[in-house]
């Protein structure tokens, strides 16, 4: 009589969304995010320090010094990837967590989602901020068409060539074109978008979203020319209309 082989099915890969700031665990996310995570004992992080510090405030049912935390950043090789998924090949549930906001937006946690459903693991998105589209939501821009690019190029010339590309396909498909910058390169950046765009093109600036100190401001160029603001080391996105 042949024996039937089981084999145990994989855990869940929970996409933990994390405060973009320190605005408050209880501000920034429901409670189901603090009840799953505090479950959990195997973690995918960025970077382990802020993963620490949130997993404190969330607290854990096992000891902190306890938990699994494996890091995956833009440094991690692609062949590490199937090590990151062993934990639910065997069963247990991994929390993914980003820097800030939420995992696979902007961040390098998409690969990991990627093989997971490649081995037909389950992959559950935990609701809570993403700064794009809460940005896109209070800009008063086209929230129908848009589109995410990132960082634009770091040299001056690639970058303003690629602001005049960007602004060109906001007119013709009337697109929202949406973007982000290291908070200490904001600066540069704004001082690109004003001398690049045309003077009636709408330009949303959303800084320190979801903080006390949060400002999101649409204007159209020209009136942005005026009184540039300072923006230097403050998280902020970027969006275009034109």
């Amino acid at each position: 009589m042949n024996k039937m082989i089981t084999r145990t099915p994989p855990g869940v890969l929970y996409l933990i969304p994390v405060p973009l700031g320190e605005s408050g665990i209880d501000v920034a996310l429901p409670l189901a995010v603090s009840t799953v995570t505090s479950g959990l004992k195997h973690f995918v992080v960025e970077h382990p320090k802020t993963a620490r510090h949130f997993l404190k405030q969330i607290g854990t049912a096992q000891p902190l010094q306890s938990l699994n935390l494996e890091v995956l950043d833009e440094h991690t090789p692609a062949n590490r990837l199937t090590e990151l998924l062993i934990p639910l090949l065997e069963g247990n549930d991994i929390g993914l967590m980003s820097e800030a906001g939420c995992p696979g937006i902007a961040d390098p946690g998409a690969a990991l989602i990627a093989l997971a459903h490649k081995h037909d693991i389950p992959v559950r998105p935990l609701v809570g901020p993403s700064s794009i589209l809460l940005s896109l939501m209070a800009s008063g821009l086209d929230g129908q068409r848009f589109a995410f690019h990132g960082y634009l190029p770091v040299e001056k010339s690639d970058r303003s060539k690629r602001l005049i590309e960007l602004e060109k396909t906001s007119a013709r498909l009337h697109q929202t074109q949406i973007f982000i910058e290291t908070p200490y390169r904001n600066n540069v950046l704004l001082a690109d978008l004003l001398s690049t765009l045309q003077p009636r093109t709408r330009l949303c600036i959303a800084v320190d979203i979801t903080l006390p100190s949060e400002s999101i401001r649409t204007k159209a160029t020209a009136d942005w020319r005026k009184s540039p603001p300072d923006l230097n080391k403050r998280p902020a996105v970027f969006l275009l209309l034109a």
